[in-house]
């Protein structure tokens, strides 16, 4: 995975709800793990901006609700800091359904912005985006 351009801070504990923010039937997730995550042992991990996370989907259409998917986290309301000084923070936090492992998105379009270290280490997320901060 690609590294990102900021300081990410520690945004979300494992079991955080989250909206997802594409239109793939999922309205309200839950985060179940943190892909790729270097914790030490015994150490719970935690989901930050652009990391590849396993969620659950709590709210939704049938066919998903229950199941367990891949996302990336688009939005976080934790400021996290940009290398150029600028701190960032969400009103919501979001994610953006996978359908792959290689980084597809399973929806067609993400409802609401997403920062520039997303479009860095996700692009065809940041395709669908109306809005890259």
């Amino acid at each position: 995975m690609k590294a990102i351009s900021a300081r990410a801070t520690p945004g979300l504990n494992l079991g955080a709800q989250l909206i997802a923010a594409d239109n793939s039937g999922a309205k309200i997730v839950r985060l179940v793990s943190v892909k790729g995550s270097k914790a030490a042992k015994k150490r719970q991990t935690f989901g930050k901006i652009a990391d590849w996370v396993k969620v659950s989907i709590r709210v939704g259409i049938p066919e998903m609700k229950g199941k367990v998917f891949d996302a990336v986290i688009i939005r976080q309301r934790k400021p996290f800091r940009r290398l150029n000084g600028e701190r960032i923070a969400f009103s919501d936090n979001a994610v953006a359904i996978m359908k792959d492992e290689k980084g597809n998105p399973k929806g067609t379009q993400i409802k609401g912005p997403i920062p520039r270290e997303v479009q860095e280490r996700w692009p065809q997320v940041a395709k669908l985006a109306s809005m890259v901060y």
